[in-house]
C-alpha cells in the first residue's frame, strides 16, 4: 500500500508544516508520495530531498528581506514574492536545494495548482524541481499579489483556489494511506471569501477561476469534512496544530514564525509512534 502525504498550503502559517516534516525526516519516516498544495508544496520539497532543517533556516535568514515577501517587492514587480529572488537565487545558490538527492528519492511529487482559464486543480507530478520550478512557483502564487504564472501551455495560479486539501486526488493517484497535515487547528472552518468583488474584476476574463475562489469555503469546508471521514474510518492520519498560533499571512516577526515552526514539531512528537505505525503498517 502506497503512502503520501498531502500538505495544506497557508503562506507563513505553513512553517508548521516544516516543523512536522523535520521530524518525520529525523527519524526516517518516509512516505512514497507528496501532494503539496502552496506553501506545503514548498515545504514539501525540502522533505523530498531529505534536507533537514531547510525551510526553517531560510525563513529566519530572509523572512525580513523585501524581496522574500512584501508589497514593496509586489510594487517593483508585480508579484509579493519575488521570482528570481525565492525560486532561482536562493535554491540555486543562497540555500542550495538537492536536487539530485530528490530526483533520487523516489518519491512522486505531485504541485497542486489551480487552472485560471478552467477554475479546475492541476496536479503536476515534478521529476526535476530545477527545470519545473514554476509549478512549485504557480501553486505558491496567491491571488491579486501575483502574476499568472504561464507553464506548460497553461495558466496556473495558487492550488489552494481549487483543492485546498487533496486527500481525495491522492486516492485517486493510488495512495490508499494518507497522512494529512493542516495548517489550522482542529474544528477551524472557513467563512465566506473575501475580497469576492476584487477577484471578480481582476479575473473577468476567467469567469470560471472567479466561480472558483467564491466556492472556496464550501470546497475548504467539505473537504475538512471528508478527511474527518476518513480519519475515523483509519483511512488517513491527520496531523494539525495542538493550538492556535496567531500568525499573518506576512508575518514578519521572526519569533512568531519560529514559534509555529516548533509547534509543528511539538506535535510531531507527539503523535511519532502513531506517525511510525500508521506508515508501517500494511
Amino acid at each position: 500500500m502506497k503512502t503520501a502525504l498531502v500538505l495544506e498550503g497557508g503562506a507563513k502559517r505553513g512553517i508548521y508544516t516544516a516543523g512536522v516534516l523535520d521530524v518525520m525526516l529525523e527519524h526516517n519516516l518516509l512516505v512514497d508520495g507528496v501532494f503539496g498544495v502552496s506553501a506545503g508544496a514548498i515545504h514539501g520539497c525540502s522533505y523530498a530531498s531529505k534536507q533537514i532543517g531547510r525551510s526553517i533556516r531560510y525563513n529566519i535568514k530572509y523572512g525580513n528581506d523585501y524581496r522574500f515577501m512584501s508589497f514593496k517587492s509586489l510594487f517593483l514587480t508585480g508579484n509579493m514574492v519575488e521570482t528570481d529572488f525565492c525560486y532561482h537565487e536562493l535554491p540555486e545558490k543562497l540555500d542550495p536545494y538537492d536536487n539530485e538527492a530528490f530526483m533520487k528519492s523516489g518519491i512522486e511529487f505531485y504541485a497542486v495548482c489551480s487552472n485560471v482559464e478552467t477554475g479546475k486543480p492541476e496536479y503536476i507530478k515534478c521529476k526535476d524541481m530545477f527545470a519545473e520550478i514554476d509549478y512549485i512557483r504557480a501553486s505558491a502564487s496567491m491571488p491579486l499579489v501575483s502574476q499568472i504564472v504561464e507553464v506548460g501551455g497553461k495558466k496556473l495560479l495558487d492550488g489552494g483556489i481549487a483543492d485546498s486539501i487533496p486527500l481525495k486526488a491522492a486516492e485517486q493517484h493510488g495512495f490508499e494511506k494518507n497522512i494529512v497535515v493542516l495548517t489550522r487547528p482542529k474544528g477551524y472552518r472557513k467563512k465566506s471569501a473575501s475580497l469576492k468583488w476584487l477577484v471578480a474584476w481582476v479575473y473577468r476574463k476567467y469567469p470560471k477561476f472567479v466561480e472558483a475562489f467564491a466556492m472556496r469555503p464550501d470546497m475548504y469546508n467539505a473537504e475538512l469534512d471528508y478527511i474527518e471521514k476518513q480519519e475515523n474510518a483509519g483511512k488517513a492520519l491527520v496531523i494539525s496544530p495542538s493550538r492556535l498560533v496567531k500568525i499573518k499571512k506576512m508575518e514578519s516577526n521572526l519569533d512568531i514564525v519560529r514559534e509555529m515552526y516548533e509547534l509543528g514539531r511539538h506535535d510531531a512528537l507527539k503523535m511519532l509512534d502513531k506517525i511510525s505505525k500508521y506508515i508501517k503498517s500494511v
